[in-house]
């Protein structure tokens, strides 16, 4: 055992020398053993006494001096600081206590700006919630989904990988997978694009975001549908604009409402081949009639074809953007819903003239994506498991459609179920108090969506989603036994 002014030195045996002997001056420092401004042996000194290397030495001597607890003079040696750094933070906190203290208690309230809290009241997602509570709606089926084979794919990727794939990349995402991802939604949703015109970005809320900030001022008024989509209504607000809710009838948005309420609207977002949350498909009148609107006004269109993939009758009608001639689209996919949520990978297709601001400005934001994700799936669609894929999701969500309804034939629920998707609608009787439902559902086990959470406006009716992508038929069956007894206890 060494001693340093009669300061046992005993080394821990599972921490290396170099950290030991850096905890060990700075207690000795903290305790007042080694008293500020004394002069400590030079590091070959120390060393020889305490039998360690002088890289040891210099090592614990270079951290002390980094953090404050040491300085050094040239010519003259090293020194304890006379003000230790953590002598600074205790004053810094017993003064911010002291000043606080009188004036209020409990914690100290973020001061956040005020398109941050209109986005915090916004969101009303729940944090840590049972995933596999029926009948959340936005859960795709994630035990359908062929992890060995994208596991696969993740190692051979990641050995492949080479120095250029771990440099900055290009914001636009790798050239590869926008290519792929041109190619299959020109053959399947008809849109007219080509790879540069395709932005990738962190999920679909992220190209919501992008839009938002790019395209609208302070106070201009975006069309909203109501109700609809959370996380459009958040990505505007953080962007200052004047929300205006347009309702939805069986056609989707009705745009002479829209019209009348905000003519000169500078964008407005819809989700045309199976809106969200209600369900129903706009018609390619409805479409021309939105697209001659935009032309007239100079707005731009968001269409957001969150799930169009899922079709289980027939061919879902071509997108707004292949209709448009004047540049006044910008489309909107995602992953996410067709493969697994935490992908975190969607994209944009941008108009030619939008596409150089988009990238400057996303240059700004994140850089870019992921690079091994993005390979990743550029493998995936690339050879054909992708659209092998969602061919059979398709097929598992028109069974797992058919269970849910007659699962709930015998509900006092009015269901509303197109033939696509991953959830339906279930319209409730006008008695049941939709406040006591909800508050009794945790109860019950069941993972209840209503459909005022989307509104703006009150609706004539309450309804509720309920999503069947996530659930197996079982799960699905028993979970209908526990609505109806919900519903009979109300």
């Amino acid at each position: 055992m060494v001693m340093i002014r009669n300061i046992p030195f005993r080394p821990a045996p599972n921490i290396t020398l170099y950290r030991a002997l850096y905890s060990y001056l700075r207690e000795a420092i903290l305790s007042g053993k080694l008293p500020s401004a004394m002069k400590l042996p030079s590091s070959r000194s120390l060393a020889e006494e305490l039998n360690l290397s002088r890289n040891t030495v210099l090592n614990a001597y270079r951290q002390l001096l980094t953090e404050g607890y040491l300085h050094s003079k040239q010519g003259s040696g090293t020194f304890v600081t006379q003000v230790l750094p953590d002598s600074l933070l205790v004053t810094a906190r017993i003064t911010v206590a002291s000043t606080d203290g009188q004036k209020r208690k409990g914690p100290i309230q973020p001061i956040l700006s005020h398109r941050a809290k209109a986005q915090v009241t916004a969101s009303q997602q729940t944090p840590g919630r049972k995933l596999c509570r029926p009948f959340y709606a936005d859960t795709p089926a994630l035990d359908a989904f062929p992890y060995k084979l994208w596991s696969r794919l993740v190692i051979r990727q990641a050995r492949q990988m080479n120095a250029r794939n771990f440099a900055y990349q290009d914001s636009a995402g790798y050239r590869p997978l926008c290519e792929a991802i041109a190619a299959h939604i020109t053959i399947t949703r008809q849109v007219h694009c080509t790879a540069d015109q395709v932005l990738i970005v962190s999920g679909a809320q992220a190209a919501l975001d992008l839009a938002a900030r790019m395209l609208v001022n302070d106070g201009e008024s975006v069309w909203m549908e109501d109700p609809g989509y959370l996380g459009a209504r958040g990505a505007f607000l953080g962007s200052g604009a004047h929300i205006v809710p347009v309702p939805i009838d069986g056609k989707g948005l009705v745009v002479s409402v829209g019209v009348q309420r905000a003519p000169k609207a500078r964008l407005v977002y819809v989700t045309p081949s199976h809106q969200f949350p209600l369900g129903v498909t706009m018609p390619i009148s409805r479409r021309l009639e939105l697209l001659d609107w935009a032309k007239c006004t100079n707005a731009y269109i968001l269409e957001d074809d969150y799930d169009s993939e899922f079709r289980f009758a027939e061919r879902p009608l071509a997108t707004i953007q292949s209709l448009d001639n004047a540049d006044r689209v910008i489309y909107i996919g995602t992953f996410s819903k067709v493969l697994f949520p935490s992908i975190r990978i969607g994209y944009l297709i941008l108009p030619s003239p939008l596409i150089a601001s988009f990238l400057k400005v996303r240059r700004l934001i994140d850089t870019h994506s992921p690079m091994l994700e993005q390979l990743v799936l550029t493998e995936f669609i690339n050879e054909g498991h992708y659209v092998r894929h969602l061919r059979r999701m398709r097929t598992l969500y028109a069974e797992r459609r058919s269970v849910l309804l007659d699962a709930t034939h015998n509900l006092p629920l009015e269901i509303y179920s197109p033939e696509a998707g991953i959830h339906c609608v279930g319209w409730l009787p006008d008695e049941i108090d939709e406040a006591e439902l909800m508050e009794k559902a945790v109860k019950y086990d069941l993972g209840l969506t209503p459909i005022s959470r989307f509104s703006l406006r009150p609706l004539r009716r309450r309804g509720l989603l309920l999503g069947y992508g996530g659930y197996s038929a079982q799960e699905i069956r028993n979970g209908a036994r526990r609505l109806g007894a919900l519903l009979s206890s109300l």
